[in-house]
């Protein structure tokens, strides 16, 4: 380090083109500098390397032994000093990373599919960690580093979080038919006399439904809390269990024929759900393309 406080880094472009060139005059056109100034670069060079790099000899200038031995190294320094400046580039086809992403069961069966057929498409070398945890736990993992990319409903997330829309969705209700009225619906004294069904990662999970009826005074009672969609529509099939969950998370009810799904006799907010990053990574380019790649893996098809 003291050497390098000992010379001006410009000298070593110029000592570059003057190695390279072994001529004044095609050096400084090569550095977009006047003769003059590529003369006075070389004095000081001389001075600095006590040599004088470039020597007459039949006509012509050569390169003193000194010199030889400096255009290795230096063309070594430089191109590590060019790639320590540049923007690095992620190439997803060349690219060999693993990313570590939480997202629900909702999540995964909704961006997972389309997500995974673009990745062994365009980026083979790239491969994904899959956890699932309550949005606060998948906060806290984001600002502590475990995790690349999290996904979910993030209404208040810490200052160092990144959240992003990826689509927006609603709420229905479903239940088995032999239990609904002919109607299909249910009024909303009858959807809260029904026991219910919460998918969360935690039982005592305070979600958008019991917010919106905590706004109304109101409660339901929770006869099963669990986290896997597969289990929860499996259980409403022949009881009286009600299970509200996003409209997406409801499209392979068909496989169910005996299920209807409805709309919730009270008015819950329909809300975005979203992608979330830790500042730290915002800038760096293989995570930008993957929540770019997200972000179009996560749109309904037309």
């Amino acid at each position: 380090m003291d050497e390098l406080r000992k010379i001006d880094l410009n000298l070593l472009l110029a000592l570059h083109a003057l190695l390279c060139e072994k001529h004044v005059t095609r050096a400084a056109l090569r550095l977009h500098r006047s003769q003059p100034a590529v003369s006075h670069a070389l004095a000081q060079l001389r001075k600095h390397f006590d040599d004088p790099l470039l020597v007459r000899q039949h006509g012509r200038m050569v390169l003193t032994s000194r010199a030889q031995s400096l255009a290795g190294p230096l063309q070594d320094a430089l191109n590590n000093l060019n790639g320590l400046l540049a923007t690095p580039q992620f190439e997803p086809a060349k690219a060999q990373r693993r990313f570590r992403l939480s997202l629900s069961d909702y999540a995964s069966r909704i961006i997972l599919p389309p997500l995974l057929r673009h990745l062994r498409r365009v980026a083979p070398g790239v491969d994904l960690a899959i956890s699932q945890a309550s949005r606060e736990a998948m906060s806290a993992q984001l600002l502590d580093g475990e995790l690349d990319l999290a996904m979910g409903l993030f209404p208040d997330p810490p200052e160092e979080i990144i959240t992003e829309a990826l689509f927006a969705d609603d709420f229905i209700s479903v239940a088995d038919c032999q239990v609904l009225p002919a109607s299909g619906g249910l009024a909303l004294e009858d959807w809260l006399t029904r026991p219910h069904v919460l998918m969360a990662m935690r039982p005592d999970a305070f979600d958008e439904i019991e917010r919106a009826l905590a706004a109304l005074g109101l409660r339901r009672r929770i006869a099963l809390a669990l986290p896997h969609w597969s289990a929860a529509v499996e259980v409403l099939a022949g009881t009286d269990l009600i299970l509200t969950v996003a409209r997406r998370a409801a499209g392979s009810l068909q496989q169910h024929p005996t299920l209807r799904q409805f709309a919730p006799p009270l008015t819950i907010a329909p809300f975005d759900y979203q992608q979330a990053w830790h500042i730290r990574k915002d800038n760096d380019p293989g995570h930008r393309w993957l929540r770019e790649t997200v972000r179009a893996c996560s749109q309904p098809e037309p």
